[in-house]
């Protein structure tokens, strides 16, 4: 008898303890990393079987919201893209901010190698890119598909090594990511811009206006900022600019803290984000985003110049500028190494910021926007790339730094 009354609080507690270790998991960057993988898959696999009509049905359909006189009508891959991938860059300015008032990208020291590290991993890649398209003009347009890196799943890549690898690695791979994606942030403003138009543009520019005025006032209500940035991404989104940059200009108006430091709408807003941000957007994004014709795979498509540049560019342009751009700064005393790191260490890092993956996607959505390209580039031949570049360089960079943290261990 007594066993059995035992039991069922034995079952609890293990249950309990399973519950936590669960809970616990799904806040690590592994768990986002595999969600990414997992609808990646999903679309790859729908997109290919007697359900693809289905897939591509949800894909294509239209969804209309009607605001107070205003008007949208998208799909719902639209919707994903230059709706939910707003939210996605607001937090990564919200991240930004925070750690370039108050983190590791406070003070010059701290943001210059990285930064260094990341114009790298941008000029190297593009300039691969269209060495190898320089016969295609169509195709240099999608220069800017292999300088990105998904920070998600690098993060990940970098988890599964475990508690070994150095915090100051880690820091330097997320402050080094954070700035890339601000330069795709840039990237998309000033190069990926169709028409503009100027009074949606003056609209926007009094929402950013009125956010600034939230901001001096010492308005701290996180609601008000929300609602003015809904209009601020609907005149942006009809201004011509891609609506990532309304999320960017948004979290830099969210205030950092207020008096005594006892309450942070910028973390607040962050914090409330980030899961919505790793489990929701970028796993829809990718699940909308990744489908890709099987059938229409073969050496041809593969080896044409489009996948050829982009693969090349995450696998190769992407490693050698962050580490050829760390070495010079490191040896032109620009800056040092991030503690209890080498070269070896900056050269895994590189190959998993090679992981472009869902900003690669991202950026070719709008690289390959128009009907001829799009036929031409803009499925299998480009995806083809951002996936075998995006994966190779993921296997690699485990590698080198598994590697790595093996020797460590032996000594």
């Amino acid at each position: 008898m007594t066993i059995n009354k035992e039991t069922p609080g034995l079952n609890s507690n293990i249950f309990s303890k399973r519950f936590e270790d669960l809970r616990d998991f799904l806040k690590t960057e592994v768990a986002s990393g595999l969600m990414l993988i997992v609808f990646s898959v999903c679309a790859i696999v729908l997109s290919n079987s007697d359900f693809s009509s289905y897939y591509y049905f949800v894909k294509d359909s239209y969804l209309t919201i009607s605001v107070a006189g205003l008007h949208l009508s998208e799909t719902v891959h639209h919707w994903v893209n230059d709706g939910l991938m707003s939210i996605f860059f607001l937090v990564i300015g919200l991240e930004l901010k925070r750690e370039m008032i108050n983190g590791q990208l406070s003070s010059f020291d701290k943001i210059l190698l990285p930064g260094v590290a990341a114009l790298g991993g941008m000029i190297v890649p593009a300039l691969l890119y269209l060495y190898i398209n320089q016969n295609q003009p169509l195709a240099t347009s999608g220069w800017a598909i292999p300088t990105a890196t998904d920070i998600a799943f690098s993060l990940a890549v970098l988890a599964v090594l475990g508690k070994r690898v150095p915090v100051s690695l880690k820091i330097f791979l997320l402050s080094l990511a954070i700035i890339d994606d601000l330069g795709a942030v840039l990237v998309i403003a000033i190069y990926y811009t169709s028409e503009i138009s100027y009074i949606h543009l003056l609209y926007a520019l009094g929402a950013f206006v009125t956010l600034i005025f939230l901001n001096l006032a010492n308005i701290r209500i996180v609601g008000v900022y929300i609602f003015v940035g809904l209009f601020l991404w609907y005149f942006i989104l009809h201004s011509g600019l891609h609506t990532t940059v309304a999320g960017v200009i948004l979290a830099a108006t969210i205030p950092f803290s207020i008096k005594n430091n006892s309450h942070s709408p910028l973390r607040y807003l962050e914090t409330k984000l980030h899961g919505f941000s790793a489990f929701i957007i970028l796993p829809l994004f990718a699940f909308f985003n990744a489908d890709i014709d099987l059938s229409a795979l073969n050496i041809t498509s593969i080896s044409n110049s489009v996948p050829l540049g982009i693969g090349l560019g995450l696998l190769i342009g992407k490693p050698l500028g962050i580490s050829l751009f760390t070495y010079l700064a490191v040896r032109l005393k620009l800056c040092k190494l991030p503690s209890s790191t080498t070269m070896y260490d900056i050269v895994g890092i590189g190959f998993l910021c090679g992981i472009g993956f869902t900003m690669s996607l991202f950026i070719n959505t709008l690289a390959f926007s128009d009907a001829v390209s799009t036929i031409q580039f803009g499925q299998e031949y480009s995806k083809s790339g951002i996936f075998f570049g995006s994966i190779i360089s993921a296997i690699i960079g485990y590698i080198i730094l598994k590697i790595r943290l093996a020797k460590d261990a032996n000594k």
